[in-house]
């Protein structure tokens, strides 16, 4: 029987950060919302033609959750008709090198699977 060997990693803290945030990545068309975020301020229509196939409940829902977990800023604008702009606040503009990490490891794999 070959010994088990210890681990040298500390085990993550009980409520561990790194799932808070994979699961809180892992949902739908979050990465998506935060990626055309980041090229600036998006009114709800223009988030909608850029993420083609989101449905405009689906939409809605996401932007709800991203503003209550505070990585996205709603703002309404004294327009007439009355606009609403979405920007990332500053710990979303923070997801967005992960994001870029996690794609380039995601073009990575698909290379080696062509192979």
């Amino acid at each position: 029987m070959v010994p088990r060997r210890k681990s040298k990693v500390t085990p993550p803290p009980p409520a561990c950060p790194l799932k808070l945030c994979m699961s809180f990545l892992g949902g739908a068309w979050t990465p998506n919302i935060i990626w055309y975020l980041s090229g600036g301020p998006r009114r709800f229509s223009e988030l909608k033609h850029d993420l083609s196939g989101v449905s405009a409940k689906m939409l809605t829902q996401r932007l709800r959750h991203l503003v209550e977990m505070g990585v996205v800023q709603r703002l309404e604008q004294p327009t007439s008709p009355p606009t609403v702009e979405y920007s990332l606040t500053d710990i979303g503009c923070e997801l967005k090198p992960a994001i870029d990490a996690i794609v380039r490891v995601g073009e990575q794999l698909k290379r080696l699977r062509k192979r």
